[in-house]
Parts: C-alpha cells; sequence; structure tokens
C-alpha cells in the first residue's frame, strides 16, 4: 500500500500530528520496515495489524476475519485465477448486492474499477490483513508455478507490452498492481523454496530469475526481456533507491512480510552492459535467535567457543570464505553473552539483524565512519565486548589488538581458507607478530555444506576413484558406510535438503604463540596445530561423511 496513504489516514483521524508523520515517514525510508510496524514501535498502535480496523473504518467497509475462512469453488469460480491473482483480489461471498473480495492493496481504488468493468458485476469492498488475504490467495487459487503461468500470460496480454515504450513510460509501469503482484509472488516464492540469495540478471535476448538454496543456484521461468526495467525499478522502489540513477552500483534494503514472518532483503544493484544486475540476500532473522548448541559443533570446538566468549580480554576470529556462516556463529556466541551485566558493541557493514541488548554501528564508508574510525569511538564507550564484522587493513587490526590487551573482547572475521591463514594475514597486514601472539586467543574456520535429504537418504559404495580424491583407501574403511540421496520431491530431485557447518578451530597455545613470534609461515603453525590435536576442516567433513549427514562430493567440493 502507499505509504503516504497510510499516514494521511492516521493524520486525518487525529491519530498522529504532522511532525510524527514526518517522522515515521523518515524511519520508513532509513529503516525499510513497513509502515505498520513503525506505527507499533512508536505506540500509535499496539499491534502492526491495528492498521486494518482503522482502514476499513475510514473506508466505511467491512473487516472480515480470514483465519477459519476456506472459500468454496463456486465462489473461486466468480473471479478467474489469473485475474484474482492479477489484481491480488480474493472473493469472499456473493449475493444480491454483488461480488465481495478483500484486496491485497484495498487503498487503490483503481482495482474496484477493473474488476467491476472486467466482471460486469458489483464490487464490494472488505478488509482483512494483506498478508492474510496473500496466504488465502495462494491456497485458493494453486501452486506457485500456476500462479506464475497466469501472471505471465496476463502480462503479456496486457499492461507491459510495448518494447519500444521509453524508459519514462517503462518505469511508470513499476508501481502497476501487475508489476507489484509478479515481483512479491517471485519473492514469496523463493523465500518460500528457503532461498539465501534472489538474482535478477538482464542480458541481451533474456532476462534470469535465479535463487541460490542451500548453496545451489536454481532458475524460475524467465519473464518476458520487455519486462526487466519495469520488475527491476520496483525492486529499486521497494528498496528506497533512486530508480533514475541507473549509472553507479546502489545499496538498499526491503523488509516485507511473506505469509506470517518479517523478511529483511539486502539489496544491492550492478550496472551491466545490458541493464542493471540486482541482487537480494535473504537476512533470516530466525538466525539471531540461534544458540551454539544447534550449530552442529564438535563437543570441543563448542565448549572452547563457550569457554574464550566468556574470557575478560583477548581476541577471537572466525573465518571463512561468504557465505560460510561466519556472521550467524558470531551471534550465536554474543547471545551466550548478551546479558545485563556486559556492555557489548558491534560495528558491521551493514547491520545485518536487530538484537535487543547490543549497540549496533552500521559502517559507512561514504562519510568516512569505517571500521577503524568506529573502533576507536568504542573505546570511549566502556564496553566489554566488541563485535568488529571484519578485519579489513592495518589500522583496524591495531586499534583491535590494542582493545583487546586493554581489556576487551574482540570477535571478528577475516576471509582465509583455514584457521592458521589467519594469524599469516594479520601479520601480513602489517601488525607486528608478537603482538599477534599476546593477543589472539583462538580462530575458527568454516564451512557450510549441504546436507543429505533425510527422505531419500539411501547407502552406496563410492568408486575408488572418489575415495582417492578425499584421501583414504578402501582398505582403511572397514565397515564404514556412505550415504547420498536419491532426490525426492521433499528435495526436489538434489538429494540434498539444509546445510550444516564443518569445522577447524585453531587453539592458539603456547608453542603456537612462539611460533607466531618466530614469523613462522603458514604450514608450519598447521603441522604444529595438528600435532597438538586440531582437527582439520577435511577431517571434520570425513567425520560428516561417517555419520550420514553429507555425501563426499560435498565435502571435496568445500575442503
Amino acid at each position: 500500500m502507499d505509504n503516504s496513504q497510510l499516514i494521511d489516514i492516521f493524520v486525518n483521524r487525529g491519530l498522529i500530528d504532522q511532525y510524527l508523520a514526518a517522522d515515521i515517514v523518515q524511519e520508513v525510508h532509513n529503516s525499510g520496515k513497513e509502515i505498520s510496524e513503525i506505527l507499533a514501535d512508536y505506540e500509535v498502535i499496539q499491534e502492526k495489524d491495528d492498521i486494518w480496523p482503522i482502514i476499513a473504518n475510514e473506508l466505511d467497509v467491512v473487516m472480515v476475519d480470514l483465519a477459519q475462512f476456506d472459500p468454496p469453488a463456486e465462489l473461486l469460480a466468480m473471479l478467474p485465477s489469473g485475474m484474482a491473482r492479477l489484481h491480488g483480489a480474493l472473493p469472499v461471498n456473493m449475493d444480491s448486492e454483488g461480488l465481495t473480495v478483500c484486496l491485497v492493496d484495498p487503498l487503490n481504488p483503481q482495482v474496484v474499477e477493473d474488476l467491476r468493468f472486467a466482471l460486469g458485476k458489483e464490487i464490494i469492498l472488505a478488509i482483512a490483513p494483506d498478508h492474510l488475504v496473500e496466504k488465502k490467495l495462494n491456497d485458493a487459487y494453486g501452486g506457485d508455478g500456476l500462479v506464475m503461468d497466469d501472471l505471465l500470460s496476463q502480462l503479456e496480454d496486457g499492461l507491459v507490452n510495448n518494447q519500444q515504450a521509453n524508459a519514462q513510460d517503462v518505469e511508470a509501469e513499476a508501481n502497476s498492481a501487475p508489476i507489484i503482484r509478479y515481483v512479491d509472488l517471485v519473492l514469496y516464492q523463493a523465500i518460500n523454496e528457503g532461498a539465501s540469495d534472489i538474482h535478477f540478471e538482464p542480458f541481451e535476448t533474456d532476462f534470469k530469475i535465479r535463487y541460490r538454496v542451500d548453496g545451489a543456484l536454481y532458475e524460475m521461468a524467465p519473464p518476458p526481456v520487455h519486462l526487466a526495467l519495469p520488475i527491476l525499478s520496483r525492486l529499486k522502489v521497494m528498496s528506497n533507491m533512486n530508480i533514475a540513477e541507473k549509472r553507479i552500483p546502489q545499496d538498499g534494503r526491503i523488509v516485507k512480510h511473506i505469509g506470517e514472518n518479517q523478511v529483511d532483503m539486502r539489496v544491492s544493484t550492478l550496472p551491466t552492459q545490458h541493464g542493471e544486475s540486482i541482487v537480494l540476500r535473504v537476512l533470516d532473522r530466525s538466525n539471531i535467535n540461534l544458540s551454539l548448541d544447534v550449530l552442529g559443533m564438535p563437543p570441543a570446538v563448542f565448549d572452547y567457543i563457550n569457554e574464550t566468549v566468556r574470557k575478560p580480554n583477548g581476541i577471537f576470529i572466525c573465518t571463512g570464505p561468504t557465505g560460510a556462516g561466519k556472521t550467524t556463529t558470531l551471534y550465536a556466541a554474543l547471545r551466550e553473552i548478551n546479558t545485563i551485566d556486559s556492555k557489548l558493541l558491534t560495528a558491521e557493514d551493514p547491520v545485518e539483524y536487530d538484537v535487543d541488548g547490543i549497540i549496533q554501528v552500521p559502517v559507512q564508508e561514504a562519510i568516512g565512519l569505517t571500521f577503524s574510525r568506529i573502533l576507536r569511538a568504542f573505546l570511549r564507550q566502556d564496553p566489554d565486548r566488541i563485535l568488529v564484522g571484519e578485519i579489513r587493513d592495518i589500522d583496524t587490526a591495531q586499534i583491535a589488538i590494542q582493545a583487546s590487551l586493554t581489556g576487551h573482547l574482540v570477535l571478528s572475521t577475516l576471509h582465509t581458507n583455514d584457521a592458521p591463514g589467519a594469524v599469516t594475514r594479520l601479520i601480513d597486514m602489517g601488525t607486528e607478530p608478537f603482538l599477534v601472539a599476546a593477543s589472539l586467543e583462538g580462530v575458527l574456520a568454516q564451512r557450510l555444506l549441504r546436507t543429505i535429504c533425510s527422505d531419500c537418504r539411501a547407502a552406496y559404495e563410492p568408486n575408488e576413484v572418489l575415495l582417492n580424491q578425499l584421501g583414504v583407501s578402501s582398505h582403511e574403511l572397514g565397515d564404514k558406510e556412505f550415504y547420498t540421496g536419491r532426490g525426492c520431491d521433499v528435495c526436489d530431485q538434489s538429494g540434498y535438503k539444509g546445510r550444516r557447518g564443518l569445522f577447524e578451530l585453531l587453539d592458539i597455545t603456547d608453542p603456537i604463540r612462539d611460533l607466531i613470534t618466530d614469523r613462522a609461515p603458514t604450514v608450519v603453525i598447521k603441522q604444529k596445530a595438528i600435532e597438538l590435536g586440531m582437527q582439520t576442516l577435511r577431517e571434520d567433513g570425513l567425520r560428516n561423511i561417517y555419520d550420514g549427514n553429507t555425501t563426499i562430493e560435498e565435502v571435496l567440493k568445500y575442503t
């Protein structure tokens, strides 16, 4: 719904004044949250769904309860599925006065007029929460694939089919009902499938939409290439970006209700030869409630992290490639120590999750608010524990070390291939080895790999080539069994469902400190750590293979 229309309703009814209205509009722009949630934050309403009775009162229409409503087939037949999805309209009653519908956007009067004209019937508006209308629409008119096909055919037949239209005309369609419904449906389908990223990619002759589930990319049915500009413009409108600016990358954020859940999406644009490529990173809010004991760590690693995050000072580093789950691990560690007697500060680029009880600061390079500058300010804020999103340069590394040596525990991330590599990386940045040895408490390297689908898991005999790549011989295996996923409807025939972590923990003991001070190369530190009992990523991978959690192929891919 249009935010300005909603604000006008609250102002006209005397529920807020013009000054508070301006603050709320600004907050919507800055946070990306839905306006109903911000109204609840400001205590204008108690809960976000309390806006709907107010809207019903303003429009002088009835409010209906859809929670237990199951529309009969003869009622659904009154409104063809394509039209229902296109306009976000759910039929709820038919009588002598006309067809009563609930709309996803009840404040758009054009929808009622379009339905009245298309059906030749009187249309009566009723009000229900938009997320319930969405859910009932999807339940009533079939699966997501059918919905997508219907909407694409409607778009082909109608509103945005002029390939010669100028950019201004096509951008105007970004706020048209068909484009809004289509984009919402793409997001709904991808997130329901468990997507971590959604990619919108324009090419010369086609427009691809792909989404990543458990680390693998899947392609949706592509829309016509001439819809690329309005779809991309719609995403930029939703994330409060400048839709006229197509020459430079932009960043934004979308907060959207998908069913009952609120989903945060971080949005990034990239100018390409054939238009802007847009990627949405889906931030799973359930991750911030994870505790360390549900991350599937080996007991020794779990105990070590639990003990380390309670130390009064030192540096603990989590390392691995992008998307390896480092942030989830560190948030889970922070959750263990997020108590009333601890002051926790984080510097992040950007802040991915809002966590109660933690002071979170977003990095803004454009105005000089860098990790190192935020860290300096942190030291004057009387913190107990500090999380630095990433140690990127010598300044940040030195201040992190200074903070740890002056009585603060610092948690951070690095991008290295293994745990011993993090030590060398810090020294290569220009940090003095004796300072690294004195301040570093431990390094956790991790990867995320796909787990075998429990519904189609089956034992099998791997061939010698695979075993050789893994570094084990058949006579060493004894009676160990190997498993794979055959593929079923539950896992979309992939054989995998969900992911779990691989972990490699480097405990900085005195022998390791001596090697760090002597500038020993990574391979020497790694060898010494293995002698002292460190389990490598590959060894943790073997443990997961033998436990039947994952396949040889996955372990080879990530280690």
